[in-house]
């Protein structure tokens, strides 16, 4: 309201300049006309010139009072200047409509009227927005409806700048909207704000660990070291130390995390498998896994006669029920028998190793193009399946033909 009565007042006195300045004009009833003051002049002249002859001044004073009177007639001119009409006030109206109209459609095209409404909007939906993040049970917001709480969120805190709670809230958001440079700068102002508090910490640190820059990742990693240092139990920072760790391809110390990790979680907890097998991968990378697959690959009489003179060798493994290869390996067309192995890093997804596999069942197929694609006429072999406990040997013999 005080906005528009704002406006309402400007454009009042924006109309005020117009019409004052054109509607004032001269009052010729009080105004003293250029006839009326040649007239005094002449009669107060005429009272000095009968004041210097009493004194004898002047002594042809006749011929001077004739003179005055010619200068008199010569003063007045011969028509009179006609006067001035002033201006209809009503012809000004259309100049005010006009100013009203400029200046009311300038502001809807450039003062982001729908951009407020919807600011607003936003600003009635913010105590049900509130509730649906802190109550578990709700329906989860939508990508929409975090960015309206985000907004929502700069708006308090533009009120309220030590609210810890919503930077936290705000930085979390930025997080969900993948957008680094908000969730960084809401945890590092929360951070500012109680350095101590471990959830800021742990919130800032997680930020700092999925940063692109290499520095805040080495940040991240010293307060999460200086957090475990006070508390060695807690899962969180054990769970983002072993992340940052990895990330800078620091392996062992990512390992030692997940190795305490797994021994502070119950046994038929799920997330030891996801654990062991992140162990896995770490130890892949750092070279020291020795989880290994030895292949030894054969021709039939018919392949051999058949086999082309470039191709693609492309080694799948599974685990004998779903058809998905767990790892695979693609080698250049050479000389046969041919042996060669496979491990962990040959795995198609760090969540399916091939040390998690208790059974095995390898598929080698020559491929004229190189496309994981079987095609008509490609030959191939498989294994049989067979128990697998970290080292084994399988033999694959290449006879078969896709029809």
């Amino acid at each position: 309201m005080a906005f528009w009565l704002m406006i309402i007042v400007l454009l009042l006195a924006a109309a005020a300049l117009l019409l004052v300045p054109a509607l004032r004009h001269n009052r010729t009833d009080n105004a003293t006309s250029r006839d009326t003051l040649n007239k005094v002049l002449y009669q107060e002249r005429l009272g000095e010139l009968e004041q210097d002859e009493q004194q004898g001044v002047v002594g042809e004073r006749p011929e001077l009072v004739k003179e005055l009177q010619q200068n008199l007639l010569d003063d007045i001119p011969g028509q009179a200047t006609a006067q001035s009409k002033p201006i209809n006030r009503w012809a000004l109206l259309p100049g005010v409509l006009l100013l009203v109209v400029v200046a009311v459609g300038f502001y809807l095209k450039t003062g982001g009227l729908a951009q407020v409404a919807a600011w607003r909007q936003v600003q009635d939906q913010m105590p049900e927005l509130r509730a649906r993040v802190a109550n578990e049970q709700a329906q989860p917001l939508s990508m929409e409806e975090i960015a309206r709480l985000g907004l929502g969120l700069r708006t308090a805190l533009q009120q309220d700048g030590r609210n810890i709670n919503d930077w936290m809230m705000l930085g979390r958001v930025g997080m969900a909207l993948n957008n680094a440079t908000t969730a960084t700068q809401a945890f590092a102002h929360a951070y500012q704000l109680d350095p101590n508090n471990l959830e800021v910490r742990l919130g800032y640190a997680e930020v700092l660990t999925r940063s692109n820059d290499p520095e805040d990742n080495r940040q991240a990693s010293q307060m999460l070291r200086k957090m475990i240092a006070e508390d060695h139990s807690n899962l969180r920072i054990l769970s983002l130390l072993a992340f940052n760790a990895f990330e800078q391809g620091d392996y062992r110390q990512a390992i030692g995390a997940w190795q305490v990790m797994l021994k502070l979680l119950p046994a038929d907890d799920r997330r030891t498998e996801v654990l062991k097998r992140s162990i896995e991968q770490a130890k892949v990378q750092a070279g020291e896994e020795t989880v290994k697959l030895g292949v030894n690959v054969t021709l039939s009489p018919e392949a051999a006669n058949a086999l082309p003179q470039q191709g693609t060798l492309i080694i799948s493994v599974t685990d004998g029920k779903s058809p998905v290869p767990v790892a695979v390996k693609q080698l250049p067309l050479s000389r046969f028998p041919l042996s060669f192995s496979l491990d962990d890093g040959n795995a198609m997804m760090p969540e399916r190793l091939l040390s998690s596999l208790h059974q095995v069942k390898v598929r080698v197929r020559v491929s004229h193009d190189g496309l994981a694609t079987p095609q008509a006429g490609d030959w191939f072999g498989e294994s049989a399946l067979q128990t697998f406990s970290g080292n084994g040997q399988v033999s694959v013999q290449i006879d078969k033909q896709v029809p």
